[in-house]
This record gives C-alpha cells, structure tokens and sequence, in this order.
C-alpha cells in the first residue's frame, strides 16, 4: 500500500503502512499523536491521565518503590526494580543519582522524600497522588507500571503524543493499544472545550513519517 500523505485512513490501514514501510535496522517503536483542541493557557483544559496499554509499549522501565520495612516484600515480590526507605533516600540525596525511570511510593514516605524533590522533581520522577504513584497499594501500582501502565499530559501546542508499541509486532496489538488510549483520551474532554476536541490524529514509527488515521 502505497503512502498518500494527504489521506486519512482506517487506524487498521494507518497500522499496516506504518509497518510495511518501517525501514530502520532496529526494531522502531510505534508512536501515536493527538492535536487537541484545547486552550492551553487555561489550566483547567489541559489534559493529563494515566491508562494501562493491554500489551505495554515495548519497554519495559525501571520502577523504584519508596515504602515502609513492612512493604519492602511486597514491591519486591510485584516486580519493583529498586526498593528502599530513609536510607535509599539518604543515598539519593547524597549522589543525586537516580538509577530507575518510574518512582512509586507509601504515603507516609512522602514527608522524607520532601528531602530529594529537587532531585526528583526536574526529572519528572516525584511521586505524586495525581499520577496514582502515591498509594498505598504498592503491589499493584508495581505491577501495572511494569505491564504498561503509562501517564501522559498535553504539550505546550496542545497534543499528546505516546509510544504504544514496536513495528515488529502484529497489527492487532498495536490497535488494541492505540484504541485503550485514544478511549481514555476521549474520557478526559474537558468540560470547557468548544467544538472539536481531538482535531486530528496519527500515527507513526520512529523513523518514519506520519500517517493520519479517522477516530
């Protein structure tokens, strides 16, 4: 199937070009891109959220828990690539290293972790109730961010923009992804927003151009 960039195609379609035309030597990752037709200088129509992605993204992150000596085995027994207390702390906030992508932590650990939020905080990796990465269900949380569980949040320009996949895999995977996100999506519409909320939408590899598909 031949690209038409001025087409708007089926999702299934967009997915098929996407891969048939993958031509980079290492296993590109599959990205979608929402415009939105938000106001970004109003707060309250910038849209953030979380969702799991049926079949992850393709890469796997690592995960710190920040938790209680009581809840050490249960971060470690779900997963958690790192996990610790006041002394992890300590040792973050002397090296100023962060070994790990995703941060998770009990409530009554925020009050120390206030020690290292300049550390944590520009690199996007404080742990926060609006994202659901303070909780005190640590087990699961460690288990969803380790299957695919991802946030996302709109740019300065008003898109969203989220890896839901790996050329390499079958195109069935990569629709059911693109359909769980572009659903939550549709769940998050602020109330504000006049006429169309999603104003266009596309998908595309690492490498490769952009191919727009119909919601």
């Amino acid at each position: 199937m031949e690209l038409d960039k001025n087409q708007k195609y089926a999702l299934v379609d967009a997915v098929k070009l996407i891969k048939s035309n993958a031509k980079a030597k290492f296993d590109e990752s599959v990205e979608v891109h929402f415009n939105l037709g938000i106001n970004v200088k109003k707060s309250e129509q910038n849209v953030k959220g979380t969702v799991v992605l049926p079949h992850g993204t393709g890469k796997t992150k690592r995960v710190v828990a920040f938790v209680s000596e009581g809840k050490e085995k249960e971060a470690k027994d779900a997963g958690a690539d790192i996990v610790g207390g006041v002394e992890l702390i300590a040792e973050i906030k002397k090296t100023g290293k962060c070994d790990f992508e995703l941060a998770i932590a009990e409530p009554m650990m925020m009050k120390e972790l206030a020690q290292i939020a300049r550390v944590l905080g520009p690199r996007g990796l404080m742990p926060s109730p609006k994202n659901e990465t303070v909780t005190e269900n640590i087990g699961q949380t460690v288990k969803d961010l380790k299957g695919g569980k991802v946030a996302f949040r709109n740019d300065d320009s008003g898109n969203v923009h989220q890896i839901v996949g790996k050329v390499s895999w079958d195109e069935t995977k990569l629709k059911e992804n693109i359909d769980a996100f572009l659903a939550e999506l549709k769940k998050l519409r602020p109330g504000g927003v006049k006429g169309s909320y999603i104003k266009s939408a596309s998908v595309s590899s690492t490498m490769g151009q952009g191919v727009k598909f119909s919601i």
